[in-house]
């Protein structure tokens, strides 16, 4: 595993080297614009025009006994600023990467896995008519009925679950663009699909075990990066116990204060409201450092927003998660527990990014 990683480093780095020495022949990647509207199935698929996208799916999950656990299966797809005049088989003109992940309380530790290639030759690619991407043995596929299947062979676990849509997809921002910054262009097309009905199986420890639950799955892609004053973001998406969900975001300056902020607050009566940069607070609440890479994040963090406000608690505080390997990323992704008054009123996820180092996308 090992020299597989120091392999899959290398490759990473020539492919940087190659973006690096063709500069001056950069894709033209597409805008995202403001007033287009998202068309489905066929924007449940991939968009390799443009530079960035991502499929992002995370729950809560129990077992028979009662068990609560949290998951995360991720694909995210990457057009690399290389000459595509080149007629080259071999020429990474799209890349593909994977994070697969368990909360585990008995664990203790987060468990997680990853992968990262090149598509084609079979095997790895991401459809462009509906959802349908894999790598290898893991995969994300949206069957004719709208259910989505995700399966992950990892290291220390598996996944094999169904997530089954209860509501409409939900468009965040305006109609599904999304601002990012103060500039029309730092903008990205974005969508949601909150209350997943999970269903499935789950192997830990050579036992397989049947599971459900609830999901969070988040479609986005780009070819914006985030502004010079940002260093990262901090995320939330709450499947809210009445029925409704909420998600907002803030992306933090160097600082550490908001540089840009945002949400959506779906009511259990189906009605929505898009959330200002303005109208959203992130206000950490207790702080955990990572014995492994010594980065202190925010676990437990208060999320103003309008008139709601949520404390977060975390399943448990290690949650870090090291991709240095496929996307370079060092990040705290985590099951939590919202509570309002101090009653649980939904569980979701947080993502914590740029506190171990900027990001660069």
């Amino acid at each position: 595993m090992r020299r597989w990683l120091i392999f899959l480093a290398f490759l990473l780095g020539t492919l940087w080297t190659a973006v690096v020495r063709t500069e001056g022949t950069l894709p033209d990647y597409p805008a995202v614009v403001s007033g287009k509207t998202l068309n489905f199935p066929s924007d449940h698929g991939a968009h390799p025009d443009f530079r960035t996208e991502w499929w992002y799916v995370t729950g809560w999950i129990k077992t028979k006994a009662g068990e609560p656990l949290g998951f995360q299966i991720t694909f995210f797809r990457s057009r690399p600023a290389l000459d595509e005049s080149n007629p080259s088989r071999f020429a990474p003109k799209q890349l593909l990467f994977a994070h697969a992940a368990l909360s585990d309380p008995a664990r203790g530790r987060l468990m997680h896995d990853q992968r990262a290639v090149r598509t084609g030759f079979g095997v790895a690619d991401a459809a462009v008519d509906d959802t349908e991407v894999h790598i290898g043995t893991w995969s994300l596929q949206r069957d004719a009925a709208g259910i989505y299947h995700g399966r992950v062979q990892a290291n220390e676990f598996s996944l094999d679950l169904a997530l089954e849509p209860s509501q409409p997809v939900l468009l965040q921002g305006e109609s599904g663009y999304s601002r990012k910054g103060p500039r029309s262009a730092q903008a990205s097309y974005y969508y949601s699909q909150p209350q997943l009905r999970v269903s499935g199986s789950i192997v830990r420890q050579g036992n397989q075990e049947v599971v459900s639950g609830s999901a969070w799955l988040d479609h986005e892609w780009s070819s914006a990066v985030l502004a010079q004053e940002a260093v990262g973001w901090d995320w939330t998406g709450i499947n809210l116990d009445d029925g409704g969900s909420f998600m907002a975001f803030r992306i933090r300056d160097k600082s550490g204060e908001k540089f840009w902020a945002g949400g959506t607050l779906r009511r259990a009566d189906g009605s929505h409201e898009s959330l200002s940069a303005s109208q959203v607070q992130f206000l950490p609440q207790r702080h955990w450092r990572s014995p492994r890479t010594g980065t202190l994040y925010p676990v437990a963090m208060q999320v103003q927003a309008a008139d709601l406000t949520l404390e977060l608690a975390p399943l448990m505080d290690d949650q870090e998660l090291d991709s240095q390997a496929t996307t370079g990323a060092v990040y705290w992704e985590g099951a939590v527990t919202a509570k309002r008054d101090g009653q649980k009123i939904g569980q979701g996820y947080l993502e914590l990014t740029g506190y171990f180092q900027k990001l660069d996308f």
